[in-house]
């Protein structure tokens, strides 16, 4: 998966998050489904399957395991620390008309047409 797409995954998560925090916040008794969540589906697609030879000692399969997932774990990381530099540009910048689920959307329309561009 590229990084564009995990942004733009991430931003899906983001918005996910805010909306059910408002749910929550209107309805304590709101019921989750953790497997139904954009993150669940996020990570799932972003880690890939590591297999780990029968005879690896633990430190092999540590290691094969830290090799597999690191790439993947960088990506995650990256997209939402670029999401989180991007709002609190915003917020530093005092502007109070634009929400945060209005930047997500913006973020994800600019970032979609720059994939169709490529």
């Amino acid at each position: 998966m590229k990084q564009t797409e995990i942004i733009l995954r991430a931003i899906g998560v983001l918005t996910e998050t805010n909306a059910l925090t408002r749910r929550i916040a209107q309805d304590q008794d709101a019921e989750l489904d953790p497997a139904e969540s954009q993150l669940g589906s996020l990570v799932t697609e972003v880690f890939p399957t590591v297999e780990v030879p029968a005879d690896a000692g633990p430190t092999e399969a540590g290691q094969a395991v830290a090799d597999a997932y690191l790439p993947a774990a960088i990506s995650l990381v990256g997209a939402f620390a670029f999401l989180f530099s991007e709002l609190a540009d915003v917020h530093d910048a005092g502007r109070t008309d634009v929400t945060t689920a209005s930047l997500l959307q913006d973020l994800a329309l600019r970032l979609s047409r720059a994939t169709d561009e490529s």
